[in-house]
């Protein structure tokens, strides 16, 4: 049987900094030919997990979506000598906890909302197919902001609600780069709790103030995350783009236009890029929104 992570890709876009991406690779399924998270979702949109390594240390921001993912990224640090490994959680969704039981002797670090969600979900995450069983739990928790030292380098954690109310990112203000999860995405953001986008919009406006240069996200164009990530101008489509979907929810146009077109302004202008299994993201967008309202 062919190992979950034959197609995984290692980048180092910044010295010492590493992404684990996965998927993006047309007519080709991961897990099986039925309806599984894994395919219809992370690996589909394609899908990153980060290491920081400072001399013999480690910080791993998320899991991946397998146990095989995650002890490919283990083995990966160990060769390059590192000792200590610490995980942080950017938020409690499947495809960033799946690998956490391969780290379950490290600490893992996450914001007191991710606890209680991953709590509040553990049948359900136990059900899902793949399931995720046994679920690992953080060690150690945080309410809005946490500072660690990483040999030397500094990692801030912040709590953000975008995509989820459970939302960490990690700011390294050394390299002037922004590990923003979920947040953000590109093609555009997949919207998991609608009835918070207007929270998600004001809160898109926090992240943009923050200090960095460039941005990795865990769901983004693999050339764009191993080239450096992108610009803050990910953060503007991404609130454009919701305020779009606001102002147009009632206008029956949407229905059948595009993506493409829905989003071809940002397009345009270099913000993001397209790319077309967003196309039902949107669709799914568009009717949780409209749910939401009822």
């Amino acid at each position: 049987m062919p190992s979950l992570t034959d197609t995984l890709r290692v980048h180092e876009p910044y010295r010492g900094l590493y992404a684990y991406y996965d998927g993006r690779i047309e007519g080709v399924r991961l897990w099986s030919k039925e309806p599984n998270w894994v395919d219809d979702g992370a690996y589909s949109l394609g899908v990153a997990s980060f290491a920081i390594v400072s001399g013999n240390e480690a910080i791993v921001y998320d899991t991946h979506i397998s146990l095989d993912h995650a002890r490919a990224i283990r083995a990966h640090l160990l060769g390059l000598g590192v000792e200590t490994i610490r995980v942080v959680l950017s938020h409690w969704h499947t495809d960033h906890i799946a690998g956490n039981a391969v780290f379950s002797d490290c600490e893992i670090i996450a914001n007191r909302l991710t606890h209680e969600a991953m709590l509040a979900n553990r049948e359900m995450l136990a059900a899902k197919t793949p399931p995720i069983s046994p679920l690992i739990l953080p060690t150690r928790l945080f309410e809005d902001e946490l500072v660690l030292d990483l040999a030397g380098l500094e990692l801030r954690l912040m709590r953000f609600d975008i995509h989820s109310a459970d939302g960490t990112v990690i700011l390294i203000p050394d390299l002037g780069v922004l590990l923003a999860g979920d947040t953000l995405e590109d093609t555009i953001t997949y919207i998991s709790e609608p009835e918070h986008t207007r929270t998600h919009i004001a809160e898109l406006d926090r992240l943009a103030a923050l200090p960095f240069r460039r941005i990795l996200p865990n769901h983004g164009a693999e050339a764009v995350i191993a080239a450096g990530g992108y610009e803050a101008s990910l953060i503007s489509a991404t609130k454009a783009y919701l305020e779009r979907l606001l102002s147009r929810l009632d206008d029956p146009a949407i229905d059948s236009e595009p993506l493409s077109v829905f989003v071809a302004p940002e397009i345009e202008k270099g913000w993001i890029g397209y790319f077309a299994p967003y196309e039902e993201v949107h669709r799914e967008n568009v009717a949780a929104l409209r749910e939401a309202r009822r």
